[in-house]
């Protein structure tokens, strides 16, 4: 009898498979980190065989720690990182490249290429997107042209393209499923928003032959089932897949337009639910699809901030000031205030509202008191400050107040910057008692198609908020911090 579904959350930094059970429990969770490869300044890369051997050991790990057999699952759901982009032989399986990042930027020329032949208004109003090396297209396009070989034997279909939720699914069903859901899909500048279909301008722009792409299925469905992955019996459904930040959206059971969330990663995202139509921005949000489920589509304003989490593992890594993530906050409650400083964590480049690929990362405000305990504090402020910059974006273009502010992810634990978030925005936020709503998503996803949950009412239940933080600063005080943070922007 089936009695838990398994969830992959495929990250940037790390693989997380949890084992959930019908009431929404955790079983066991078990992050395994792979490494990243940086080729050159702006480029980042990952080895899809590394992706897939932390996936595999998780999954063990996670079956192992739950006490449960492979047989005991009614289904796999699939959350991924975005518009990284992978290509790799039909007929092995085996990559042609690493894969190119999302917080990859050597297509920036090429963007700013197409935006100064004026492509941009026909991109955003087919996609919903804007042209940035974020976004998988132009990523596809120099694999195409830079590695050797591959575009002739692209136009012959002997190449598969995927993000990372395909290069998974093709891989969990021994190459049986070539798919992408309707959320990841929407992340890579080729599907017409309004039809879900891959588009022929769009291909045509980009210089991408169609016979690479996969399907494009539902978030809620069964694509395929397991075959010859180590430690799963054969014949488990494959059944949930979407973007990890529409998983997350789903996971905090944001189901009515007008619900939003923020989950915060290695960048920080903010989604909101904005119905059965798309809604165009106008200060710098994308439209997206949040979901597909039973042939009806939801959709979605985003707004992106590349660097949240990866700024404090830069103080980790980069500068040594930290030895562990977690040691952040303790070091930042060592000052009272930041002292002035600002950091502009554009380290690679800045995303929403601003779309400035070209940006850097800038500390501002430095003198000789300034001390570890302010930089880390400020670390901190600037995430805030960019996740308050989405909000009032957002905000704009919904024309929907926000009332209370639903939070995710691993540095949703920090206090600190949980408080001065709410500060910042003037609305309480609410950080739910199970962090790990990415996962939940996917679980969910995979759970109501193949009938182990049978509607959404489970996980509104399931939804309980284990802290809310209120506002305490003063009107005055917020606009000051507001204004020092719009200053050092423009300089970075």
């Amino acid at each position: 009898m089936a009695t838990h579904v398994l969830a992959i959350d495929q990250g940037t930094t790390g693989t997380t498979v949890l084992v959930i059970d019908r009431r929404l429990r955790v079983q066991a969770k078990v992050n395994l980190e792979f490494p990243q490869h940086f080729p050159r300044p702006g480029q980042v890369e990952h080895d899809l065989e590394e992706i897939w051997g932390s996936t595999v050991k998780a999954i063990g790990r996670a079956l192992a720690r739950a006490q449960v057999k492979g047989t005991a699952l009614a289904a796999v759901g699939i959350t991924n990182q975005r518009e990284t982009t992978a290509l790799w032989d039909r007929a092995r399986g085996r990559p042609v490249h690493r894969a190119v990042v999302w917080q990859d930027r050597r297509t920036a020329d090429a963007c700013a290429a197409l935006r100064a032949a004026g492509e941009e208004e026909r991109v955003r109003a087919r996609t919903g997107l804007v042209l940035d090396p974020y976004f998988s297209a132009t990523k596809i396009r120099w694999l195409l042209d830079h590695v050797k070989g591959v575009r002739e034997r692209a136009e012959r279909g002997d190449l598969a393209f995927g993000t990372i939720d395909t290069f998974l699914a093709w891989r969990l069903t021994g190459g049986a499923a070539h798919v992408t859901d309707a959320s990841n899909a929407s992340r890579t500048l080729l599907m017409d928003l309004a039809t879900l279909a891959w588009d022929p301008e769009m291909l045509g722009l980009f210089g991408v032959p169609a016979a690479l792409l996969p399907r494009i299925c539902g978030s809620s469905e069964v694509v395929g089932t397991t075959r010859g992955v180590p430690g799963l019996p054969d014949g488990i459904p494959v059944a949930g897949i979407a973007g990890d930040q529409q998983a997350a959206l789903f996971g905090q059971a944001c189901f009515a337009p007008g619900d939003a969330k923020c989950t915060y990663g290695t960048g920080a995202f903010i989604l909101q639910n904005v119905g059965a139509s798309p809604v165009p921005s106008r200060n710098g949000l994308l439209s997206t699809v949040a979901w597909r489920i039973g042939g009806e589509t939801t959709y979605a304003l985003e707004g992106s901030a590349f660097i949240a989490g990866a700024a404090v593992q830069w103080l980790r890594d980069g500068l040594g000031i930290i030895r562990k993530a977690s040691e952040v906050e303790a070091l930042a409650r060592k000052v009272k205030d930041s002292g002035g400083v600002v950091f502009v964590p554009a380290l690679a480049g800045l995303g929403a509202p601003h779309w400035r690929p070209a940006a850097r990362g800038l500390i501002r405000g430095i003198d000789r008191g300034t001390t570890a305990a302010h930089l880390a504090r400020a670390t901190l402020e600037g995430i805030a400050f960019q996740v308050q910059e989405l909000a009032a974006a957002m905000r704009a273009d919904s024309g929907v107040e926000l009332h209370a502010f639903r939070v995710d992810g691993g540095a949703t634990q920090n206090g600190l910057l949980m408080q001065f978030q709410a500060d910042l925005l003037g609305v309480p936020v609410e950080r739910p008692r199970m962090i790990e709503t990415t996962a939940l998503g996917a679980a969910f996803l995979a759970g109501l198609a193949t009938g182990f949950w049978s509607s959404r009412d489970a996980i509104r239940e399931a939804f309980r908020v284990d802290r809310r933080f209120s506002p305490r600063m003063a009107a005055g005080e917020r606009e000051a911090h507001l204004a020092r943070w719009r200053r050092a922007v423009e300089l970075a």
